[in-house]
């Protein structure tokens, strides 16, 4: 991960604004939609929010529950800072949660840096302090970035395949191949669970946090009140059918401590 990069990313990038167009709003409720299904089971949960940006989870979160935020950037935290005095915030990444001790927290989130960390062993970093804050039996929701979305939307819709073959950015199988000065690194669903399964952890659930959304912006945002929300019901209904997840743009995987 190239940390310099991703700082000047995220100076001129508004995740707030993306997160509240209507393709937007489908990943973002969903998440919410399975976070608050399993925090209602618990009492008095703790919430670390790793890589919060300026505070779409942490904040919302924290009118009803104990949330912890980290994030990477100094200008998102100062904003998150600005908009909650309810948040605890840090500044930090996801490699080093150091200032945390083991078992602290009951729901880990991870929803920015699986998308951001290049390497194999940095995501698998990640993954494994998530596992050590997480309490026993505690969970950990993380988001992916998915290949075939990228190939299908950026690779043909966009028209760069040829360009991206020509370069050797993917290969051979259509697996995207990111280099560390690359801002986004592009996963299937076996190295999903190949991280789960070299972490030990347990599967509570996987699902498509926007499945076709992002294909259909142009039809989704000509859509109504009424037949958005059939459109956000329907979503529901069909993201856990592991039949459809791969071609997400973004993947959610529930897991258990």
């Amino acid at each position: 991960m190239n940390e310099e990069n991703l700082i000047k990313y995220y100076n001129k990038f508004n995740e707030d604004k993306r997160l509240t167009r209507r393709h937007g709003i489908i990943e973002y409720r969903t998440a919410m939609h399975y976070l608050e299904k399993y925090l209602s089971t618990l009492d008095n949960p703790k919430i670390i929010d790793i890589g919060a940006g300026t505070g779409s989870y942490s904040i919302p979160l924290s009118e009803k529950y104990d949330v912890t935020a980290v994030e990477l950037v100094k200008h998102n935290l100062m904003t998150l800072k600005r908009k909650s005095n309810k948040v605890k915030s840090y500044l930090g990444n996801a490699l080093d949660l150091s200032k945390f001790k083991d078992n602290t927290f009951d729901i880990v989130i991870l929803f920015g840096p699986m998308y951001h960390l290049i390497k194999e062993e940095d995501k698998i970093k990640a993954l494994s302090e998530a596992k050590r804050i997480v309490k026993e039996k505690g969970l950990i929701f993380i988001s992916y970035y998915m290949n075939e979305y990228a190939i299908i939307k950026h690779g043909f819709i966009e028209n760069t395949i040829k360009e991206a073959i020509k370069t050797n950015k993917i290969d051979k199988s259509f697996k995207i191949t990111p280099t560390e000065t690359d801002l986004y690194s592009m996963v299937r669903l076996e190295d999903i669970n190949h991280y789960k399964n070299t972490l030990k952890l347990k599967r509570i659930k996987i699902l498509s946090q926007d499945g076709a959304t992002d294909y259909l912006r142009k039809e989704i945002n000509k859509m109504d009140t009424e037949t958005f929300e059939l459109y956000y019901k329907y979503h529901l209904s069909i993201c856990e059918r592991e039949d459809l997840l791969g071609a997400s743009s973004h993947v959610l995987d529930i897991l258990q401590k």
